[in-house]
């Protein structure tokens, strides 16, 4: 059985979990979309053109990879609240803020480790 200091953080922590499942399922339909090969047909007028598709492609990827990274934060903030470790920072073992999980609950570092970094 895990030991919580109070049921007040039971409860936060189940509006964090809400509020990450929601962010991870909108995430992966982003990276869905960005991982969808675009069909920039076969009528070429040349080269800049040729350049410019292939530039747009290597965004959507890099945004893909971008989205991809967050989904590993939310993941790792999942198992951190199935664990009874959510809200504790991952460098200090200090508590993460509440007004830091707030505005990024995905959040493994507490404000003075983020400055740190």
């Amino acid at each position: 059985m895990r030991c919580y200091p109070n049921t007040m953080d039971i409860k936060k922590n189940g509006v964090y979990q809400g509020i990450l499942e929601e962010q991870k399922k909108k995430l992966l339909e982003k990276i869905a979309s960005h991982n969808k090969p675009e069909d920039f047909g076969s009528d070429v007028d040349g080269l800049d053109e040729e350049s410019d598709e292939a530039e747009e492609q290597g965004n959507s990827l890099a945004i893909a990879q971008s989205l991809k990274e967050n989904v590993s934060e939310i993941d790792s903030a999942l198992e951190k609240i199935k664990t009874g470790k959510y809200g504790m920072c991952s460098t200090c073992n200090n508590p993460v803020e509440e007004e830091v999980l707030d505005i990024a609950p995905e959040s493994a570092l507490c404000r003075a480790c983020k400055k740190t970094f």
